[in-house]
């Protein structure tokens, strides 16, 4: 999926001449931020515009002139992030052009992860790690919408490539192996009991588990969908 520039102010909700607000990217992205860690912290219909202008520190009226309704500034919000999944289909095509095929499957779960992975790290996107984790699993209209819009192509992509790695193997097996691999992923970046679970010897969110994370899911890939010698049909 290819990135999309950010989401304008929604001109058709603008005061008219003369009381119109400045358009002010500093307020905008106030709302956006606000907006993103409250969806997070209590989930999307926990949240009301109202508290989010408060936490923006701006007026009511300003959340509608930017976004318009709350599903709006929900969409608005995975648009912000459009350039992780950029960043990911640019690894992708390199790992798919890359030398050293038997590095191929490895390439292309690097491209799948490591951006994530920078991502998370981020301040900001330790929230947006943990609306994905908590609002992406639910079948709601704004959910849907976000998958299909955001999600599905960029899903399509690694799908096309754990195929394209991994020659004789169909599209429903590379389909469950990339819902696999992306169960960890997810859980990975929103975890926070590893510490516990590892008697203090852990963080979450650690870029030293990067590795092990990589590792980890060739080699579920690779027990899924292993490299099949010419002639040989794929397991059943």
């Amino acid at each position: 999926m290819i990135a999309r520039p950010a989401a304008s102010p929604r001109q058709s909700a603008a005061p008219s001449a003369g009381s119109a607000p400045a358009v002010r990217p500093d307020r905008r992205l106030a709302i956006l931020l606000a907006a993103e860690r409250l969806f997070a912290q209590h989930g999307y219909h926990a949240v009301s515009i109202r508290q989010i202008a408060q936490a923006a520190g701006v007026p009511l009226a300003l959340v509608g002139y930017y976004f318009g309704p709350k599903h709006e500034l929900f969409h608005a919000i995975f648009e912000h992030w459009q350039g992780t999944a950029q960043a990911r289909l640019e690894r992708l095509d390199a790992a798919l052009h890359a030398p050293q095929p038997e590095r191929s499957l490895e390439r292309v779960v690097e491209a799948f992860v490591r951006p994530v992975l920078a991502q998370r790290a981020s301040e900001e996107g330790e929230y947006y790690a943990q609306l994905v984790a908590r609002e992406l699993g639910f079948q709601t209209p704004e959910a849907t919408r976000v998958l299909t819009d955001y999600f599905d192509p960029l899903a399509n992509r690694f799908i096309e490539a754990l195929m394209a790695v991994r020659p004789g193997h169909g599209r429903a097996l590379a389909a469950w192996a990339y819902q696999f691999a992306l169960g960890a992923l997810l859980h990975h970046i929103s975890d926070i009991r590893v510490g516990r679970l590892s008697g203090g010897l852990d963080t979450p969110n650690d870029p030293n588990a990067a590795p092990l994370l990589i590792r980890f899911l060739c080699a579920g890939i690779d027990a899924v969908m292993p490299v099949l010698p010419d002639g040989r049909p794929p397991p059943a």
